[in-house]
């Protein structure tokens, strides 16, 4: 379970909301120019540009949740379970495991256009990185400000749809979710016409009744609706303590709280984190469950030309601040 977005005012915006119901040792990492990453097909690359994002780090691989570089792409992974197929390797394609197709991507390409001419010869693999750390079943948001796709590996092959939403949830696949706006076409932020008879006189009796019906539980569905609402009807200031204020609170509204959403031995979905990176600026924020207060890690010239990762542990104790 989780939710992706971008939004752009002044500059643009990206990030996510993690729902887990267990952490998996997550750091804030930035990634510098040149660092080699060897594939599981035994190729390698070496990343053109840096990036920041949030990840474990195993043997010097950063296993990122997400990550956004310093020409503004950025990319998000999130549970697709059932419908993400991977298959063996395949003679004379790109082939990359899912742990690995996010730093190939931000790694690589400055565009969502240069990426796609490089798509048709992508598969991924369901090569997992070690025998304790299984193949996640995932799709990809991928976004620059100016455009956003979703990439979904099924069993009849890897898919590339158009996002005009610049939303991503989990399951079903993402064709449906685009269908699904279609039930929610007459929400709207405005107070609500009388449309229900001619004949009875009916008005609105609060604010927000425009809005009736807009879903709001946990399910992928509830939360891709209510996200794309509510990003459609943003209204905000453009500089940047407005934006990733108002980015922060639409990830709220979709945020998982324990004990609404249990999963197998009572254990809860929580939203363990959120974040939203200053894709133009390369500056990434951040708040976890237990520390409302937002945290930025900045990508600096320093970072990006590191020989190594830079990692930032998270701050999780909630930070008060008291007036007396």
């Amino acid at each position: 379970m989780c939710t992706c977005m971008t939004m752009k005012t002044q500059d643009v915006y990206f990030g996510r909301t993690l729902d887990l119901d267990y952490r998996f040792g997550e750091r804030v990492v930035i990634t510098p120019r040149n660092y080699s990453f060897a594939l599981k097909s035994g190729d390698s690359f070496e990343t053109w540009y840096a990036m920041v994002g949030m990840a474990t780090v195993a043997e010097g691989y950063p296993l990122y949740a997400e990550a956004t570089n310093e020409k503004g792409l950025s990319m998000a992974g999130l549970y697709f379970p059932e419908n993400a197929w991977y298959g063996h390797i395949a003679p004379g394609k790109r082939n990359l495991a899912p742990y690995e197709f996010i730093p190939w991507v931000v790694g690589s390409f400055a565009q969502v256009k240069e990426l796609r001419r490089e798509l048709d010869q992508v598969w991924i693999t369901d090569m997992a990185f070690s025998h304790n750390m299984p193949v996640a079943p995932l799709h990809w948001m991928v976004s620059d400000g100016r455009e956003s796709v979703v990439v979904e590996q099924t069993r009849e092959g890897l898919h590339v749809y158009d996002n005009p939403a610049g939303v991503l949830t989990n399951n079903p696949a993402f064709p449906y979710h685009q269908m699904n706006l279609n039930n929610y076409m007459n929400l709207t932020c405005q107070p609500p016409q009388n449309r229900f008879s001619k004949v009875l006189s009916l008005k609105a009796y609060g604010s927000g009744m425009g809005a009736i019906g807009l879903p709001g539980d946990d399910s992928p569905s509830s939360r891709f609706v209510k996200a794309c609402f509510l990003k459609a009807n943003s209204q905000c200031q453009g500089d940047d303590e407005s934006s990733v204020a108002q980015f922060f609170h639409i990830l709220d509204s979709v945020s998982v709280v324990r004990g609404s959403s249990v999963v197998q031995d009572k254990e809860c979905n929580i939203t363990t984190y959120a974040c939203c990176t200053n894709a133009t600026r390369g500056v990434y924020y951040y708040k976890t469950y237990s520390n409302n207060q937002l945290t930025a890690v900045r990508m600096t010239e320093e970072n990006k030309n590191a020989e190594k990762l830079s990692i930032y542990e998270l701050e999780e104790r909630q930070q008060i601040h008291y007036m007396n």
